[in-house]
């Protein structure tokens, strides 16, 4: 039976590159995993890569630096717009220290009784620590905070819509969404798996949100699908309950993927890590982020492209 097993990834468009970097690894302390690009368009767009110290689906962020072309994005409703990442509950005061340190306004929330912490990325993109006592995922303890601090990946997503109805239908429906619980304004519920949780969010007063690349907002949510022929079966099933603005399947090197426009407007992406090697197909597990990573069709452009591409010190 076609199913969802927790989250995949979570992909965002950022500023710059350094910027990027700075914020994830010395601020967050994730893992920095890979360095390629954007397989879609002419333009060169680094696509960058943070996890936890397995690189574990459901702990992975990716980013697209888009200040360098000039293409800015617009926070609104019907769209993604919070990262939930897990962090040890007993370590939200150390957080709190750390973020405010390194000039992050931070602030104390709770929901459903679980305290969080709320911050942004430097571009804007809003961000959440939710404290989790029993996460079995591992924090990358090698970048600067202690391991009993670190983090252990994705929470979830938070999702702005103007009707909270549709989404909950399709989720219920496509992705083993339960456990829907309603708290002010949000409806809560999640999915099988670790990274699953999904918040949606109603927002009636913000205009829609921008759906293209563009800094300062979220791109898209990869589901872990598990395996091709499970993907192939969630597809099957949402464009025979209509939902047909879903892509065919595109070969992202590390997963294949196939993208889907949920009701609420957010971009879901069904992802399968690569059967032949996943991130350490072209790296060590030691040597990951380490090196400049190219598709085959832009190898030939290696020179081309770095030359075009902000320098990064990692």
């Amino acid at each position: 039976m076609a199913h969802i097993n927790g989250s995949h990834h979570v992909t965002m468009s950022v500023g710059s590159a350094q910027e990027d970097v700075d914020f994830h690894v010395r601020t967050l302390g994730l893992r920095f995993i890979k360095r390629t690009v954007l397989f879609d368009g002419s333009t060169p767009i680094y696509h960058l890569y943070y996890s936890n110290a397995a690189g574990d689906p459901s702990a992975v962020l990716t980013t697209f630096p888009f200040r360098q072309a000039g293409l800015m994005g617009r926070r609104g409703t019907n769209q993604a717009r919070e990262v939930l990442l897990a962090a040890p509950s007993d370590s939200l005061d150390y957080w709190t220290r750390r973020l405010s340190e390194r000039g992050i306004a931070v602030t104390d929330a709770e929901v459903q009784d679980q305290r969080r912490l709320v911050f942004r990325h430097p571009c804007g993109i809003e961000y959440a620590l939710v404290g989790v006592s029993d996460d079995p995922r591992v924090g990358w303890a090698e970048g600067g905070v202690p391991a009993e601090h670190a983090i252990h990946g994705i929470h979830g997503i938070g999702v702005h819509v103007s009707h909270p109805e549709n989404m909950v239908e399709f989720s219920a429906n496509h992705l083993d969404g339960k456990d829907f619980v309603e708290e002010g304004d949000r409806v809560l519920l999640r999915t099988p798996g670790q990274g699953c949780a999904i918040e949606l969010v109603v927002n009636r007063t913000d205009d829609p949100g921008t759906w293209r690349y563009g800094e300062g907002t979220i791109h898209h949510f990869a589901w872990n699908a598990e395996t091709l022929e499970n993907q192939d079966e969630l597809k099957f099933a949402i464009e025979g309950a209509g939902y047909t603005d879903i892509s065919e399947l595109k070969d992202r090197k590390y997963f294949k993927s196939v993208y889907v426009r949920s009701p609420g407007g957010a971009l879901f992406e069904l992802a399968v890590t690569h059967s032949e090697g996943g991130w350490t197909c072209d790296e060590s597990p030691k040597e990951l982020g380490t090196a400049f990573q190219l598709p085959e069709q832009f190898e030939d452009r290696r020179t081309e492209l770095l030359s075009q591409l902000e320098h990064i010190d990692i």
